[in-house]
């Protein structure tokens, strides 16, 4: 139990980031208009399980079992090709909305970005497999993408300052998406000061909210986000969804994820934090 007590900030992180997923989905089930739909069901439970997995993985190693927990990281095999391909979906769904309203979609970029920067930190984590501590932080990682984009919601649904209320309020999108984006910098800056080598995956998933941003700017002073948007709109949910889904269990089945690994050594405990 000693040992459970060294990752706190780990176990703090992943409790926030599910009460926030829970928040953030709070206006579109209990709302004054709830309108959920079967997209928004399967993302929330990929989301809610990719938490749950790596509270349970961090929850293992911490303990010390860490036979139960190699044993319990092969659902990495299915969840996060799981959630990558849920997110996937909902990016041209969210695009293909804004190509029919007309009035485009604001979150184009982060929705496709954010995607491919979930995957890139689950394949790093594998390739870093080795360096314990980084592969437990590139994973942990993951759970900073999800708390900004259900703090954003949190903000704009359940705090009064910053809801729509009318064309007039269309600025506390930004307010909101600036309040989310501070509060992940601040956590990243937490976990590097805490340990520079191994907590700058932290800090690199909360720069990816503002550095989207920045790509967002750019390609609407080029004249590319319209284009943008039709083509991820143009794309058909359900193969993108298979599609997603085959190509992150392919990387990771390709990485050698799921095969035999070698006992993990008593002395990782005084040198390692958890896989």
């Amino acid at each position: 139990m000693k040992q459970a007590g060294k990752y706190l900030p780990e176990h703090s992180l992943l409790a926030a980031a599910l009460v926030l997923t829970a928040t953030g989905f709070w206006d579109i089930y209990f709302g004054d208009s709830p309108a959920p739909g079967s997209r928004q069901h399967f993302h929330l439970v990929a989301n809610l399980l990719w938490l749950t997995l790596l509270t349970w993985q961090l929850r293992l190693a911490a303990t010390g079992n860490f036979a139960g927990h190699r044993v319990v990281g092969t659902w990495v095999l299915l969840l996060a090709p799981l959630l990558f391909a849920s997110t996937s979906m909902l990016s041209v769904h969210s695009a293909r909305k804004g190509m029919v309203s007309g009035l485009g979609d604001a979150l184009i970029v982060q929705n496709v970005m954010g995607t491919l920067e979930f995957g890139l930190l689950v394949l790093l984590a594998f390739v870093f497999r080795k360096r314990r501590r980084l592969h437990g932080a590139l994973l942990l990682s993951t759970a900073i993408l999800f708390m900004g984009i259900a703090l954003f919601f949190t903000l704009i649904g359940l705090v009064p300052a910053f809801r729509i209320e009318g064309p007039e309020t269309f600025h506390r999108f930004a307010s909101a998406a600036m309040t989310g984006q501070a509060v992940c910098l601040a956590v990243g800056l937490a976990f590097v000061a805490r340990d520079w080598r191994n907590g700058w995956p932290f800090l690199l998933a909360a720069l990816f909210f503002p550095l989207n941003e920045l790509l967002r700017v750019l390609l609407a002073e080029i004249g590319l986000i319209q284009p943008l948007t039709r083509f991820v709109g143009s794309l058909g949910e359900i193969p993108v969804l298979a599609g997603s889904f085959a190509l992150m269990l392919g990387l990771l089945l390709a990485m050698g994820i799921g095969r035999s690994r070698p006992a993990m050594q008593p002395g990782w405990q005084r040198t390692g934090a958890p896989e």
